[in-house]
């Protein structure tokens, strides 16, 4: 039987959210300039208005990222004085309920091999820990680390951030220290918060090929999606599929069968989807090597990848990142579509309990790390809202007025069939 906190779990109960893009890698290389998204777009300064509008569209809940390089700028030495600030603002002033990300990308400066020293998930459990003590009052939903499997390609397959690791080796390394890093993080807050609730979060995706040739290598590829979550509830069995490549790659033994042991819980799952992004195709390119591009802009895919997660895990579902580039049209489409389905996968039984347009605004895209362009070249307009100038701050999109009649509409996205989901 299903299981989730009873708050989050019934017909009436849905969360409408959005979230504010919390990047940071401060490590910088040569030709590497630091991401921290809140510095580039001035959340630092001015995060009352910033998290105003949370409060204007209506939002109960919103994805909320803490700088741990800049809380915990020295080992175990912790300065709070901007969260202490900004926390009860968000929760008792404007009376939203933050899904604290912990960890969404980057390590503190002092952490030398970031991901991959073999003391990150002691560090990051101390610091969830610290985080849990101090705020347990006003916080219970965390995502102890956002998007593993990004974070594994970023730091460990591609080398674009640190440990600049490469290859397959080099994202089972990663993965693995992510994966215990949870385990950690999980049991500091519950230590302090026993009632914590986690939404775990994934970039979910499909992988597609049309080259019979090729097919085996998609579906391997579609269960490395699964990766960290099967790690983390015990299913990385002799009969898992990729126990043969995490083996192959640096995988010992002792770490397998130590996951195998600690079958974390998942609260809610939380799925990241975007459709011009989220489906890739694998194909030979023109030199004969395995290359993937985005395919199914529309996101056709996305009813099937939620039905999927729900059926391998068992758990109620929320979407925490979705939204589209590109013209009006095409971003009110993907809105109004990407709720249809979560009404017919409600009303058919799955338990779909919120939806999250990410970002709030404008951020910077990643590409500003390596870029020569100036800050404002940089910009990437997912949000509802767009950056304006000095006289005024935000411009609400043509996404808003949209948005604000769907979720003040109850039939946007339907009741939740409980009967189906307690017999699942």
């Amino acid at each position: 039987m299903i299981i989730a906190p009873p708050d989050l779990l019934n017909s009436d109960t849905f969360l409408w959210a959005s979230g504010i893009e919390n990047t940071f890698i401060p490590q910088v290389r040569p030709g590497e300039r630091a991401l921290d998204e809140y510095e580039l777009m001035g959340h630092y300064q001015h995060w009352r208005e910033d998290l105003a509008l949370a409060r204007d569209l209506g939002l109960n809940a919103l994805r909320w990222g803490i700088p741990w390089y800049r809380v915990e700028p020295k080992q175990g030495q912790f300065d709070w004085s901007w969260t202490d600030q900004v926390i009860p603002y968000l929760v008792e002033d404007l009376g939203i309920t933050p899904i604290i990300d912990l960890m969404h990308y980057g390590c503190p400066l002092w952490l030398q091999g970031e991901f991959a020293n073999p003391g990150y998930p002691q560090a990051i459990a101390a610091y969830a820990a610290a985080f849990a003590k101090r705020y347990h009052a006003l916080v219970r939903w965390y995502t102890p680390l956002n998007e593993p499997i990004v974070n594994a390609l970023m730091c460990g397959k591609n080398g674009a951030w640190p440990p600049y690791l490469y290859g397959d080796e080099g994202y089972v390394r990663i993965m693995m220290q992510l994966t215990k890093g949870i385990v950690q993080t999980v049991a500091a807050i519950k230590e302090h918060a026993p009632d914590a609730c986690m939404i775990h979060v994934e970039a979910t995706g499909l992988s597609r090929t049309a080259q019979e040739q090729l097919k085996v290598l998609a579906q391997e590829e579609q269960h490395r999606g699964y990766l960290c979550y099967d790690l983390l509830t015990g299913r990385i069995q002799q009969d898992h599929p990729l126990l043969p490549w995490l083996r192959r790659n640096g995988a010992s033994a002792d770490d397998l069968a130590w996951m195998r042991c600690q079958n974390v819980p998942i609260d809610v799952m939380g799925m990241n989807f975007y459709p011009q992004w989220s489906t890739q195709e694998l194909f030979i390119d023109e030199y004969g090597r395995f290359s993937t591009r985005a395919v199914e802009d529309d996101g056709a895919g996305f009813s099937a990848l939620i039905e999927d997660f729900y059926q391998r895990y068992h758990v109620p579902i929320m979407i925490t990142e979705t939204s589209a580039f590109g013209s009006p049209a095409a971003r009110s489409a993907w809105l109004s579509s990407s709720l249809g389905t979560i009404k017919a996968l409600r009303t058919s039984g799955v338990p779909v309990i919120g939806y999250t347009w990410f970002p709030l605004f404008t951020m910077i895209d990643w590409n500003y790390r390596t870029s020569i362009q100036p800050l404002d070249a940089c910009r990437l307009d997912l949000g509802l809202y767009t950056l304006g100038d000095q006289a005024q701050r935000w411009h609400a999109s043509a996404l808003v007025k949209e948005f604000l009649a769907l979720k003040a509409n109850k039939e946007t996205v339907g009741q939740l069939a409980m009967e189906a989901v307690m017999l699942a």
